[in-house]
C-alpha cells in the first residue's frame, strides 16, 4: 500500500470539510458547530452525524458490544523513565480505545473502533525523506525494533475541550530524524497519513469521512520536532496501537491540541518551509499551524479555559478542570516560542 505523494508536489487542499461533532461538547457549542457545517456546504452531512445529545453517547460510556472481532494487539518491551510518569490517574483503556477522532473511519467518536477492526498494518512502509542526508524506508518490524521503546504517560488535550491521560509506548521523534540526518537548511517537518480508501471507508465516502480532502497532513517546526517530548508512538497501555488509535505508528505532541498528533503515518518529510496542514487549510482563523494548548486563546466558537477530563464515569460525571498553558508542559517547551506572539501565532 502506498500514500499519495502529496508533499513532493505541494499540497493544495481546497475542499470544504466538516468539523467534528464532539460527543462531550456542551450543547451550545454543538449547536454552533452546525452553522459552520452549513457554511461549508455540508448541511445534509452535518444533519446525519450524531451529536452528544443523541442516544449513542450513552453507549460510549456504557456496555456497547463491538460489531466486529477486535483487532489483535501484541505486548511490547519497554522501559519506564521516571521523568515521563505522570501522577494523574490514567484514563480507562476502554475510553481511550473507543472515544476517538479518526475521520478516515468515520466522524462519530465510536466509528473508528467499529470500522477499523480489520485494518491491516503489515506490510507497512514509513518513508523519511526530504532534506536529510540518509533517507530511510522502514517496514513494520523496524517500527518497534529500531529504537529502544519507552512508556511515557502524557496528557492529551483535544481542541474540543476534553482531555485524557494516556500511557504511550514509543521512541523520540528526534531519534528518527537524527538517524536520517537533518540538513542545516531544514526548518519544518511534514507528516502524512496512509491513503487507502479500501481499508479506510471515510476516505472513500464524502459522507462518512466528513468531506476531508485526504490524505491527512500535519507539520511541526524543526525545533518542535527535535524537542524530546515529541514521540513516535507504537503502542499504548503496554501493547501495540489498535487501529482506531493510529496503528501501527503515530505522532504524539502533548503540548499541542490533539489534531496535531497525526495517526497511521506513512511519510515524514523534512522541508525548508512551513508545510500546509489539514485543519489549518480548512479554517485558518480557527485552527492555527501551531495549535499550542492555550487557555487564554479561545476557539472562535467556544472557550478553551477549561476541559472535561474523561475518567471512569459517564458524560455528566466528567470532571471539569482548568486548562494549563502548553497543557502543563511549559517548562519543557515554552522556550520554543520566545518572542512569538501566541495570540497571533495560535
Amino acid at each position: 500500500m502506498t500514500a499519495k505523494k502529496a508533499f513532493s508536489k505541494g499540497i493544495q487542499h481546497q475542499a470544504s470539510w466538516q468539523l467534528k461533532d464532539n460527543q462531550v461538547t456542551p450543547e451550545a457549542v454543538f449547536n454552533q458547530r452546525r452553522h459552520i457545517v452549513k457554511a461549508l456546504g455540508l448541511g445534509a452531512l452535518g444533519a446525519s452525524i450524531p451529536g452528544y445529545v443523541q442516544a449513542g453517547i450513552f453507549d460510549l460510556f456504557g456496555d456497547k458490544k463491538p460489531q466486529a472481532q477486535p483487532f489483535v494487539t501484541q505486548g511490547l518491551n519497554f522501559t519506564q523513565p521516571q521523568l515521563y510518569q505522570a501522577q494523574q490517574a490514567l484514563t480507562p483503556e476502554n475510553k481511550v480505545t473507543r472515544h476517538n477522532n479518526f475521520y478516515e473511519f468515520g466522524t462519530s467518536k465510536s466509528d473508528p473502533f467499529d470500522n477499523a477492526q480489520h485494518f491491516k498494518v503489515k506490510p507497512w512502509t514509513l518513508q523519511i525523506d526530504g532534506l536529510v542526508d540518509n533517507p530511510l524506508t522502514l517496514d513494520a518490524d523496524d517500527l518497534t525494533k529500531m529504537f529502544a521503546l519507552e512508556e511515557r504517560t502524557y496528557r492529551l488535550r483535544c481542541v474540543e475541550a476534553w482531555s485524557m491521560v494516556i500511557p504511550w509506548v514509543g521512541f523520540p521523534l528526534a531519534s528518527l530524524l537524527k538517524k536520517a540526518g537533518v540538513k542545516a537548511s531544514a526548518t519544518h517537518v511534514a507528516f502524512e497519513t496512509l491513503f487507502d480508501p479500501e481499508q479506510m471507508p471515510g476516505q472513500k465516502s464524502r459522507l462518512m469521512g466528513g468531506g476531508i480532502h485526504y490524505p491527512y497532513v500535519e507539520g511541526l517546526t524543526i525545533a518542535e520536532a527535535m524537542n524530546d517530548l515529541s514521540l513516535m508512538a507504537v503502542g499504548l497501555y503496554g501493547k501495540t496501537l489498535p487501529p482506531q488509535n493510529g496503528a501501527p505508528i503515530r505522532l504524539v505532541v502533548p503540548w499541542k491540541y490533539g489534531f496535531k498528533s497525526i495517526k497511521s503515518v506513512v511519510r515524514i518529510r523534512v522541508m525548508d518551509k512551513q508545510p500546509p496542514t489539514s485543519w489549518n487549510q480548512l479554517a485558518p482563523h480557527e485552527y492555527g499551524f501551531y495549535a499550542n494548548v492555550n487557555p487564554k486563546v479561545d476557539h472562535p466558537r467556544w472557550s478553551q479555559a477549561s476541559e472535561r477530563s474523561i475518567g471512569e464515569g459517564g458524560l455528566f460525571s466528567a470532571k471539569r478542570i482548568d486548562t494549563q498553558m502548553f497543557n502543563g508542559y511549559g517548562e519543557q517547551v515554552a522556550h520554543l516560542y520566545k518572542g512569538l506572539d501566541l495570540t497571533k501565532n495560535y
